[in-house]
């Protein structure tokens, strides 16, 4: 039996992403934006826990990323949709960047993960969301 994880966020992205990358289909030239933001809506899935990052993504959501919050160097929020959803870029400590695009809640999930990868290894707020 496994330690038990408090979830913070669970779900897919921003509902207005779909909305928007079907609205900009119709004038087809942003045809491959509109195939994007149905392929995130069907497969991408986020988990925040107290304890990790897991995203599921991929194909039919076949791949799987799990970042534990001291693996983290920093953070970065990008506004998407107005500031209803946005991006969030997490930079691990070996160099490897991940990406999560039209988070919904992005500010307050952010701030959740900042506050966690803080506790977990000392750095300043600050020092996460600057580099």
């Amino acid at each position: 039996m496994g330690i038990k994880e408090d979830v913070y966020y669970e779900g897919g992205p921003h509902i207005g992403d779909l909305i928007l990358g079907i609205l900009l289909g119709f004038t087809i030239i942003a045809l491959p934006i509109t195939v994007g933001a149905i392929v995130r809506a069907l497969w991408l899935r986020y988990r925040i826990t107290d304890r990790r990052v897991s995203i599921t993504s991929g194909w039919l959501g076949r791949d799987q990323t799990d970042i534990i919050y001291n693996e983290v160097k920093s953070i970065i929020r990008v506004p998407r949709g107005l500031g209803l959803w946005g991006d969030i870029v997490i930079t691990l400590k070996n160099g490897t960047r991940l990406e999560m695009r039209a988070v919904p809640k992005f500010r307050e999930l952010c701030d959740f993960m900042v506050e966690k990868v803080s506790a977990k290894t000392g750095q300043t707020a600050e020092a996460i969301l600057s580099k």
